[in-house]
């Protein structure tokens, strides 16, 4: 497996947006992430289970949520900020996430800006937002060594 082995520093993990896979540029400034992967799951009780539930997953989203600061220059993080002022289609984007191990996962998307700034006077410009995957996400593995 290339890449880091073991525990690793949170700061390790690499993210990428962009409209198209080929356009994508690292976020600056971004301070933490929370990943929330969501099944959904059909549940049925046929009577030959004698009422005990039946469960299969039937599909999966992935969203990564994102919070730092904004950073007026940096291409990704003023490519997401100009996403809180459109909407539908003018959303969609490309995103991909390297793992400490080499690893990635990319998928079309659709970025949700919730919060395109603000905070106290003495603080630095806030910039959060939702990666919400729309499709099936195509996972790369570590290259071998």
């Amino acid at each position: 497996m290339a890449g880091i082995t073991g525990v690793f520093p949170v700061f390790k993990n690499k993210f990428k947006i962009g409209e198209s896979q080929e356009s994508v540029k690292t976020i600056a400034e971004m301070e933490s992430f929370s990943v929330k992967v969501d099944g959904s799951v059909q549940e049925w009780t046929p009577m030959e289970t004698e009422g005990w539930l039946k469960r299969l997953m039937t599909g999966k989203s992935i969203t990564v949520s994102m919070k730092g600061k904004r950073c007026i220059g940096d291409e990704g993080n003023d490519y997401v900020y100009e996403l809180a002022w459109k909407s539908g289609r003018e959303c969609d984007s490309f995103f991909e996430w390297e793992f400490p191990s080499g690893g990635k996962i990319s998928f079309d998307c659709v970025v949700n800006v919730t919060t395109p700034g603000g905070g106290d006077s003495t603080n630095v410009d806030g910039l959060e937002f939702d990666i919400m995957s729309s499709g099936k996400p195509t996972y790369t593995p570590p290259a071998e060594e």
